[in-house]
């Protein structure tokens, strides 16, 4: 019988930690792109929505939605770009960040629950080895 692929093995991982981070985060009213958007915006603020799509791992079409959704609930800002004003710029607003601090422990547990048989050397592994995985895959090099 023939070894699972790894890629295999991601995609399981990764539809296991959607289905646990999509019951934490729809507690807050939250769907999982809006979550990631949301961080997304928290360590890089000031982003377009082509830029957060991107870095959202969504469509523009989707991540158009999902900014209509969070600035409507008043969780994020947009502001015109004083490089381009046909452009705007994307923040998190005090009520987007104090959402991700409710929801964090939460978020945090599934993250724990996953690690939870391996060791603290382990997890250091595993982040490292998957950070050279992803950046082999997008012809990076830099660590």
């Amino acid at each position: 019988m023939a070894e699972t692929t790894l890629l295999y093995l991601v995609k399981q991982l990764e539809l296991a930690v959607r289905t646990r981070l999509d019951a934490v985060v729809s507690a807050e009213g939250l769907t999982v792109p809006q979550y990631t958007a949301l961080t997304v915006l928290e360590r890089t603020p000031g982003l377009t929505a082509a830029d957060l799509a991107r870095n959202s791992f969504v469509r523009p079409q989707t991540m158009a939605e999902v900014i209509t959704e969070l600035e409507q609930r008043g969780l994020i800002s947009r502001t015109p770009d004083p490089r381009n004003q046909r452009r705007y710029l994307a923040t998190l607003t005090e009520a987007g960040a104090a959402l991700l601090e409710s929801v964090r422990p939460a978020v945090t547990a599934v993250e724990a629950g996953m690690t939870e048989r391996l060791s603290g050397d382990e997890v250091a592994d595993l982040r490292r080895l998957l950070r050279a995985c992803r950046e082999t895959l997008a012809g990076s090099r830099a660590h």
